[in-house]
């Protein structure tokens, strides 16, 4: 009898935790994190000399339009690219324009980077 009461009692409490679990909330699916957005703004460069802007950060990418002397652009940011031998000037930093095209920063006044302090 005794051992009859205790399975009785087991199964009583089981049904009852297993009830109790069934009527608890589910808990939320833990959610994916995503990094935040990182936006850079675009700041404004001038051209000091006329040239031409490419679909890519180097001589043997297309040329996408022609800058004229003193044009103002939009720069994104700036990174490393084909080096390019011109004007007494030769270095290697591209700026990317906001219409993602790219201008060799020789053709830039201020510095090889037309100020543009973030890197891409």
């Amino acid at each position: 009898m005794r051992t009859s009461l205790t399975r009785a009692l087991i199964v009583t409490v089981a049904g009852l935790v297993l009830a109790g679990a069934a009527a608890a909330p589910a808990a939320a699916a833990p959610q994916a994190r995503t990094a935040p957005a990182v936006t850079t703004a675009a700041a404004n460069i001038t051209t000091w000399i006329q040239g031409n802007v490419r679909k890519g950060p180097s001589t043997s990418y297309d040329i996408a339009y022609t800058v004229t002397a003193n044009q103002q652009l939009k720069g994104v940011c700036w990174l490393t690219g084909g080096t390019v031998n011109a004007n007494g000037i030769s270095h290697n930093t591209w700026v990317k324009l906001s219409d993602g095209n790219y201008i060799w920063g020789g053709l830039l006044k201020g510095d090889t980077k037309g100020g543009i302090s973030t890197k891409c």
